[in-house]
């Protein structure tokens, strides 16, 4: 699991986005949102901060899920990162 949690926080980095990231915390999170729902794609939104919010697209299958991207809103822009890009 560690893999998975740097390789978020390595592509948020590697997406010019320098605030504080746990890739864990947003592995857990996703698992929190997902936990039950139907296979489909879906979009959430998370708070981080008073003026940061990360959005997240998601594809939940039977056993897994697909994380496509995450958009970073912060007042200094928009952060896309496509985790469906090699």
């Amino acid at each position: 699991m560690e893999e998975i949690y740097k390789l978020i926080e390595e592509k948020i980095a590697a997406a010019g986005y320098n605030g504080a990231v746990s890739g864990e915390e947003i592995y857990e999170e996703i698992c929190d949102e997902i936990e039950e729902k139907e296979n489909g794609s879906y979009i959430f939104m998370s708070k981080k901060e008073d003026d940061v919010f990360f959005e997240y697209q998601i594809d939940v299958m039977d056993d897994n899920f697909n994380l496509s991207y995450i958009d970073i809103n912060t007042p200094q822009g928009k952060f896309h990162i496509d985790f469906d890009e090699k």
